[in-house]
């Protein structure tokens, strides 16, 4: 299987079913509008739209009516009010939200209606539902890619285990668990590039708490050996691969230089594990992230033990 990115394509439908409960909405009026797009992962306030003041209007992001927008409305005549909604709503706006549960104006309604824009509305503070809808968005646009490789939170270090098909990484993922580590995913990992700076991984939600073992078929993790053997979702902070002895031309006994792995333009520390009949992989696998977690924190094994080389060298000169 090939890895895959996909690209962020949020509908207001799409957006009120995942964020609903979290953000506290409720559909006031009818569902027009749920299929237009939001096109970026911010929110707006649109009291200079309001005014008739267009310029530089955000028009692609959600527009929510906090509490000076609500009474500026209020203040406007009937005719007045509806000819200014008309016009907000006919920049193509993807919806609506009424913060602090206030209850919109019947023109209001009527003239999103008319103009296909879903109305919402929420009991949350405006500044509060803005943060929180933008933390949402900002996960929904997030840039996204599937890879072959299973994944477990080994003491804190994300760890996602490569290799091709029978090479023993069921096993070895297998044997991290039977340490009292946690499964991530199987086989295949979901990431999430997080504002360009780390990588989030998940299983999909078809194949959680599940593993497929070659001769047992496929057990479910959670009831085997606990709720503790599953984490939702994890920091990718280390590329294991597993690769046949044989295929490798040349193994690094010292580990001076440092390889990595590049998802979604961000470079993942990397190791290539060989496999040979009787060693330990979820051993090694284990060692590998500690030895990451220690890097993590500003100590090389290998840098440490290559200058007291050097130093006792120089010595003997």
């Amino acid at each position: 299987m090939n890895p895959k990115s996909k690209s962020p394509n949020i509908s207001v439908g799409e957006f009120y079913t995942r964020h609903s409960q979290v953000l506290s909405l409720s559909l006031i009026g009818s569902a027009a509008g749920f299929d237009r797009l939001i096109k970026e992962p911010t929110i707006n306030r649109p009291g200079l739209a309001l005014s008739g003041f267009f310029d530089y209007f955000a028009a692609n992001r959600v527009q929510v009516f906090g509490s000076a927008e609500f009474a500026y409305i209020k203040s406007l005549p009937p005719d007045e009010l509806r000819n200014r909604v008309r016009a907000l709503v006919k920049r193509r706006v993807p919806c609506l939200v009424i913060s602090r549960g206030m209850r919109p104006p019947k023109a209001l309604l009527e003239e999103a209606e008319a103009g296909g824009v879903s109305v919402f509305r929420t009991p949350v503070v405006t500044m509060k539902f803005i943060n929180a809808a933008t933390l949402a968005l900002e996960s929904d646009f997030s840039p996204r890619r599937t890879e072959h490789g299973s994944m477990v939170d080994i003491l804190g270090v994300g760890t996602m285990v490569r290799g091709s098909a029978g090479i023993g990484k069921s096993e070895c993922v297998l044997g991290l668990i039977e340490r009292g580590y946690s499964l991530v995913s199987d086989d295949c990992t979901k990431l999430r590039a997080v504002e360009g700076r780390e990588l989030i991984g998940s299983a999909p939600e078809l194949t959680r708490h599940h593993m497929e073992v070659r001769g047992l078929g496929i057990i479910n993790v959670t009831s085997i050996f606990g709720v503790r053997a599953i984490c939702l979702e994890k920091r990718l902070d280390l590329i294991v691969t597993l690769k046949d002895w044989q295929e490798l031309e040349e193994v690094d006994r010292i580990g001076l230089e440092q390889d990595f792995y590049d998802i979604l333009g961000i470079r993942v520390p990397h190791v290539t594990i060989p496999v040979r009949t009787g060693r330990d992989l979820a051993r090694l696998v284990e060692v590998a992230a500690l030895d990451q977690k220690l890097k993590s924190m500003g100590q090389n094994s290998a840098r440490e033990f290559n200058q007291r080389l050097l130093n006792s060298m120089q010595k003997k000169k």
